[in-house]
């Protein structure tokens, strides 16, 4: 699934079609994805302007000039494809229609934006901007890795006196939102924490050396793109490049990375998924 930094891509990818711009008409082509459509979803969107474009966590937000705001997540294969706007010297020309183009939005200026989602586990509701905090989906999200309350005193004491591994800790969108279990890994791996360790067994320190460190890997992969693992495409339906700088997500078997370290990185699984970690590296 998207993390992040996947988000973040696309929504600064769409912003130059969608945001400031009216959507002239909205094609919604099932009644359903991974829930059902708002009602009469394809009706509230056409004819309004997007006035902003931003992202909270997983999810995408549209404000429109209806005071409602789209929510779209983009679920495991979801893509959001542009055509018919030019990106500096390229222009990307309307596709036919594919067999999962689920909702297209005709923008203005003739720009389109596709959403195509093979697996149908990506989402969209619309609910009133003023009361959107309120949503199920946003209501219980802890701050944003990226943004001014997420700082050291604050994870220290979100994670003082946790019985549950750092790993769990810093994946549990109540107290960081937005980190997925790639970002999680190699987080871990710079911090030198190994994936297993009580979060409330951690000095402070350590602690507070983990905000610094996601807020890094985090911007370095928004700046790379994101990280294209199986169905993740930007907007352009270029790949992600963070992947080609993993250092130990998704390599398992091989030798560490760390300068006069020989051991090889070890898989586990936790909570049905897979940590990466360095046994020599990360205590």
């Amino acid at each position: 699934m998207p993390e992040l930094p996947e988000v973040e891509t696309v929504r600064r990818g769409l912003e130059p079609v969608m945001a400031g711009r009216m959507v002239v008409r909205a094609d919604v082509n099932r009644p359903d994805l991974r829930w059902p459509f708002p009602e009469r979803m394809a009706e509230r969107l056409t004819g309004k302007r997007i006035t902003q474009l931003r992202r909270r966590s997983k999810y995408i937000l549209a404000d429109l000039d209806s005071g409602e705001t789209l929510l779209i997540h983009l679920g495991m294969s979801g893509r959001m494809l542009i055509s018919g706007h030019t990106v500096g010297d390229f222009h990307h020309s309307h596709p036919a229609p594919a067999k999962h183009d689920h909702v297209v939005f005709h923008m203005e200026k003739d720009a389109r934006v596709t959403f195509n989602d093979a697996r149908r586990f990506g989402a969209m509701d619309l609910m009133r901007t003023d009361q959107q905090d309120g949503h199920w989906l946003i209501r219980d999200l802890g701050p944003e890795p990226l943004g001014n309350r997420f700082d050291e005193e604050y994870l220290t004491a979100r994670l003082k006196g946790r019985n549950t591994p750092i790993k769990s800790a810093l994946l549990d969108q109540r107290i960081v939102a937005g980190l997925g279990n790639i970002y999680v890994c190699e987080v871990l791996f710079r911090a030198g924490i190994h994936p297993k360790r009580k979060a409330g067994q951690l000095s402070a320190k350590r602690v507070a050396s983990l905000v610094p460190i996601i807020r890094d890997v985090l911007a370095e992969a928004i700046d790379a793109g994101g990280s294209s693992l199986r169905d993740y495409r930007q907007t352009d339906g270029e790949l992600g490049y963070f992947q080609h700088v993993f250092q130990v997500y998704d390599r398992e078997g091989q030798t560490c990375l760390t300068s006069r370290c020989d051991k090889k990185i070890q898989r586990i699984v936790q909570s049905g998924r897979s940590s990466f970690f360095c046994t020599q590296c990360q205590r």
